[in-house]
């Protein structure tokens, strides 16, 4: 066993070579995949869609709130990898009971970058894991961005409306874009669709994820807001902080040629 620490700062003892790994984030699953653990990887959320196939190949333990521990026991994980956002912190805390528990923390992409590193390093990948953070880089270096700055508005929920605030990879997602985001609040706020009009986005962007909008959500919100570029957004491609980082740069390219006029 050795001794890491985690994006939380928290000690971990995990095995040199991990050999049985649960995954609780869907973003970390893809990587795992990317990074050749297909016979390592046992067990997956339900919301682990990528890639399809392991939806039938792994043991699904649960959503990333709520975990069967029966399952997560009867897999006799010796690594469990979660996230501090998007799993739920007292099952997290149940779980490092019993097993080495590794965590992410991410707000930006550098901590994306570092998770990447340090993921491959604690599964005996680092070589790959260091190509792919190379690739990222050199591809966000790449993007080629408006010369003006656009304010935006992303949504993640409807009914209520919630939107992605500061201090988010969301928020830092659309800086790197070249979006200003029109919201100064931290986290998820919570907006009506007053409070919308009253930001006067210059464009919102309708996430696929969480909430699933779709084409009729566009039409829906360009009546109460007609000066407004309403569009639909990839939120996989704005907010999976694994290898799905590969392929935003061009994803966020094209969005911006729907966006400008030059």
């Amino acid at each position: 066993m050795v001794e890491v620490i985690d994006q939380m700062g928290r000690h971990v003892n995990v095995p040199k070579l991990p050999q049985r790994i649960v995954s609780l984030v869907p973003s970390q699953t893809e990587l795992l995949y990317d990074l050749g653990l297909a016979d390592r990887v046992v067990g997956i959320t339900k919301f682990c869609i990528h890639p399809k196939q392991w939806r039938s190949e792994k043991t699904i333990v649960g959503g990333t709130k709520q975990y069967h521990f029966d399952r997560i026991r009867g897999l006799a994980p010796d690594l469990i990898i979660g996230n501090k956002e998007e799993n739920e912190q007292e099952g997290i805390k149940a779980l490092a009971a019993e097993y080495p528990v590794w965590m992410s923390d991410i707000s930006d992409l550098s901590e994306a970058l570092d998770m990447i590193q340090k993921v491959g390093l604690l599964v005996g990948r680092s070589e790959p894991a260091i190509q792919m953070v190379h690739d990222i880089e050199e591809r966000f270096s790449n993007l080629r961005l408006s010369s003006k700055s656009i304010s935006a508005l992303y949504l993640i929920w409807k009914d209520p409306f919630m939107a992605a605030g500061s201090s988010t990879f969301i928020d830092h997602m659309m800086t790197l874009v070249g979006f200003e985001n029109c919201l100064s609040q931290s986290r998820y706020p919570i907006l009506s669709i007053e409070e919308i009009a009253e930001l006067r986005p210059e464009v919102l962007l309708l996430s696929s994820e969480p909430y699933p909008f779709k084409e009729k959500h566009v039409m829906e919100l360009k009546e109460n807001l007609p000066d407004t570029r309403v569009l639909l957004a990839d939120g996989e491609l704005f907010s999976w902080y694994g290898s799905r980082l590969l392929q935003s740069p061009l994803y966020f390219e094209k969005l911006l040629s729907e966006v400008i006029v030059e």
